[in-house]
C-alpha cells in the first residue's frame, strides 16, 4: 500500500510530500530543513530512494540536493532546469520504478519554462495522486512572472495548456498535491481548501472554467508584488545551496546589543507585537516571530549582507527563527539575545507606543483629523480602504518615508501584522504611531472605509 505523507511549511506557504511503499521512498520538492522529512522516513522505517523538483523554486532555499546527498538517493528535476550540481534529467514520459511505486513525468511548463508534475500510480498502473508543484493549486494556478517580464505572458498561456493536459490525462479520483497555494506568493490567485481531486478541480479551477484568454487576463490582473528575496532563490538552487546550519547564533550581551543598533545594523525584535509596543530597545525593529508571514516579510525587507542580531524571550524563539530564515538563505546571523527587555535595556528607558483597533480610530476621528498609514499591497487596497488613509505598500515604506504623514500617525494592514513592522520601522525613525492590530474586516463594521 502506497502512503504519501504531507510535510507543511505554513510560513511560506508551501507543502513537500514523501511518498513509500513501505520500503522505499520518494520525496518531492524537499525545504532546506531536511531533518524533518529524514525524521518522517526514519519514522516509517523506508529509505527514500529519489529526491524530485517539481522546478527550480523561486521562493525557498531547496534541501533537495543535501537529501539526495545525504541518504544516497537519486536528485531529479525536469530537463533543461539549468541546475549544476549532479542530478538526473527527466523527460516528459519517463517512468521511475521505485519499489512498489511508479511515478510517472509529466511536462507542465507555466510557473517555469522546466516544470514537471509527477503522477503516482502503484504496481498495478492505477493512479493514486499527482504532485502538481507550481501548476495546477487548489482553484488556481501558479504564478507566471517569476521569470521574467518578457516571459509572463507565454508562460501563462503554457500555465493553461498545463492544467487542461492534467485534466485530460488523469482520472478525477486522482488526489492533487500541489508544492504552492497555501498562502505562498507563488499562487497567481487566492486557493481555496485543504485537499483536492482532478475531479474536483473540473468544477473549480479557474483554468479549466474559464476560456484560455479570459483565464489569461484573469491571471495577469491577479498578479501583485511578490517578495524581493525571490530573485536570489532560483540562482541559489541551480548551484546548489549550501548544507543547512541550524546551531545557535553567538550570544550577545546588553552592552554589544547597544552598540549594534547605534551602529544602524538590524536588530530584530522577536517578541509578539503586543508585547513589543509596550516596551522595546529604541532603535530595534519589531517583527513578530510567532507571526505565520514572519519570515516572507522579514526576508522582503532585509538586504543581505546587513548585520542581522535577533532579540528573544527565549533560545526556543530565537530557534524557530533561525530555521525559518535559513529557509530562505540567510544564514549568516551576527548573534542572538534572550531574555527580559528590561534586562537587555541595561538600564536604558525603552520606547512604546499605543496599540489601538478601528472603532478607537473611529472615536478618534470624530474628535478630528487623523493621519492613517495603509501598509497593505496594491491588491488589497483596490478592494477598498480606509478613507482618507496614505497608502505605502510595507515593502515600499523604507524607500518612500517622505510620503508619511507629520505627526502622530495611526498604521492599520488587513491583519494588525505587516502594520506592526510599518510602525517599528517608522518607530525606530523616533516617530509617534499607532499600532492598529485588527483585521480589516472591523474597518468596514466601523464605518471607516471611503474615497481618499
Amino acid at each position: 500500500m502506497i502512503e504519501v505523507v504531507t510535510v507543511e511549511t505554513p510560513s511560506l506557504g508551501d507543502r513537500s510530500y514523501l511518498a513509500h511503499d513501505g520500503q522505499l521512498a520518494v520525496v518531492v520538492d524537499p525545504q532546506r530543513d531536511i531533518d524533518r522529512m529524514l525524521a518522517v522516513a526514519t519514522e516509517r522505517d523506508v529509505r527514500i530512494a529519489w529526491v524530485l523538483e517539481t522546478h527550480v523554486h523561486n521562493d525557498y532555499v531547496t534541501g533537495g540536493w543535501e537529501l539526495a546527498r545525504t541518504c544516497g538517493a537519486t536528485y531529479a528535476l525536469p530537463g533543461g532546469s539549468g541546475v549544476e550540481v549532479e542530478h538526473a534529467a527527466l523527460a516528459d514520459g519517463d517512468m521511475l520504478v521505485i519499489g512498489e511505486m511508479r511515478v510517472r513525468v509529466l511536462d507542465t511548463p507555466g510557473h517555469t519554462h522546466h516544470h514537471a508534475s509527477y503522477v503516482l500510480a502503484d504496481v498495478g498502473g492505477a493512479v493514486q495522486a499527482v504532485f502538481t508543484g507550481g501548476s495546477m493549486l487548489y482553484g488556481a494556478t501558479g504564478r507566471t512572472d517569476l521569470v521574467g517580464p518578457q516571459a509572463t505572458v507565454e508562460l501563462t498561456h503554457a500555465q493553461y495548456r498545463s492544467v487542461r493536459r492534467l485534466a485530460a490525462e488523469l482520472p478525477d479520483d486522482a488526489t492533487v498535491l500541489p508544492t504552492h497555494g497555501f498562502g505562498s506568493f507563488c499562487s497567481a490567485t487566492p486557493t481555496s481548501g485543504d485537499t483536492s481531486t482532478i475531479g474536483q478541480q473540473r468544477r473549480e479551477n479557474v483554468a479549466l472554467t474559464l476560456a484560455e484568454q479570459d483565464y489569461v487576463d484573469t491571471l495577469l490582473a491577479g498578479l501583485d508584488a511578490y517578495p524581493a528575496y525571490y530573485a536570489r532563490m532560483g540562482p541559489t538552487n541551480r548551484h546548489g545551496p549550501a548544507p543547512v546550519d541550524l546551531s545557535p547564533p553567538k550570544p550577545v550581551d546588553p552592552a554589544e546589543l547597544r552598540r549594534r543598533i547605534e551602529a544602524g545594523e538590524w536588530v530584530v525584535d522577536l517578541r509578539a507585537r503586543a508585547a513589543f509596543a509596550s516596551g522595546h530597545l529604541a532603535g530595534s525593529l519589531g517583527f513578530d516571530g510567532g507571526g505565520q508571514n514572519f519570515v516572507t516579510y522579514l526576508g522582503w525587507l532585509y538586504r543581505i549582507g546587513t548585520p542581522l542580531t535577533l532579540i528573544g524571550e527565549t533560545g526556543e524563539q530565537v530557534a524557530h527563527a533561525r530555521r525559518e530564515l535559513v529557509r530562505i538563505g540567510v544564514d549568516d546571523l551576527a548573534g542572538a539575545a534572550t531574555g527580559d527587555i528590561d534586562t537587555l535595556a541595561d538600564g536604558r528607558a525603552l520606547r512604546s507606543y499605543p496599540v489601538a483597533d478601528f472603532a478607537a480610530l473611529a472615536r478618534a476621528r470624530s474628535a478630528g483629523p487623523v493621519p492613517v498609514l495603509d501598509a497593505r499591497r496594491n491588491g488589497e487596497r483596490a478592494l477598498g480602504s480606509v478613507a482618507g488613509s496614505v497608502h505605502i505598500p510595507l515593502h515600499e515604506l523604507a524607500d518612500r518615508l517622505d510620503e508619511v504623514p507629520d505627526g502622530e500617525v495611526w498604521v492599520y494592514c488587513g491583519s494588525g501584522y505587516r502594520a506592526s513592522i510599518a510602525a517599528s520601522i517608522l518607530d525606530r525613525l523616533g516617530r509617534q504611531v499607532v499600532l492598529i492590530d485588527d483585521a480589516y474586516d472591523a474597518a468596514r463594521a466601523a464605518g471607516l472605509e471611503g474615497t481618499h
